[in-house]
């Protein structure tokens, strides 16, 4: 699943409710660390945020699947990636054994979104119904390529569905009655 501020989030019509999701995760994602970067420790990584400008002022971030805290020492960005120094990867080889993990930040860290917007997180799960009532079934994944919108991934009856997140497409979004009514384009199906 992608991720985005920190951990993904999407921009679509405001619905009614108030976003939430069991179980809420601790973490969300702002990089996966891609290669070490030169010989002293630093950290090539992969930006999964739209707000990379925040870890400059966190004082940790925590890599890994165990989550280890890593005191974050210097941030900078440079040709679309950043590169991350942190307490206690000294070396290549130290940087090298972090390649592919996530790089994330508490929950209550997050930037907080405007009306409107969601993180992935807070979609995946959701039923999925057309605006004629048809069950279309269930958002697995949220897709974010590079300048475009959204796509839900919805697996159901039909199989799968690719939807953007567009508001000629998504209509209506209940977070209490956890279902999103969307509208079928030509095309879609």
């Amino acid at each position: 699943m992608p991720p985005r501020d920190i951990t993904p989030k999407s921009t679509i019509n405001q619905g009614s409710g108030v976003p939430s999701r069991d179980p809420e995760p601790r973490y969300l994602a702002v990089g996966r660390i891609l290669r070490p970067h030169g010989v002293r420790g630093e950290l090539r990584a992969e930006i999964l945020t739209d707000f990379p400008e925040r870890l400059a002022e966190m004082e940790a971030v925590y890599i890994g699947p165990q989550h280890r805290r890593y005191a974050l020492t210097g941030v900078r960005f440079h040709q679309g990636a950043m590169l991350l120094r942190v307490e206690g990867c000294e070396s290549r080889n130290e940087a090298e054994a972090l390649r592919g993990a996530l790089v994330e930040i508490p929950l209550e860290q997050a930037a907080p979104l405007a009306e409107g917007e969601y993180y992935h997180f807070q979609l995946v799960g959701l039923t999925v119904v057309s605006d004629e009532d048809e069950p279309l079934g269930e958002i697995v994944e949220v897709l974010s390529p590079p300048g475009a919108n959204d796509v839900y991934v919805v697996h159901g009856p039909r199989g799968e569905i690719l939807l953007p997140a567009i508001k000629d497409v998504v209509l209506e979004m209940d977070f209490d009655a956890r279902r999103m009514i969307v509208h079928l384009l030509p095309g879609l199906v």
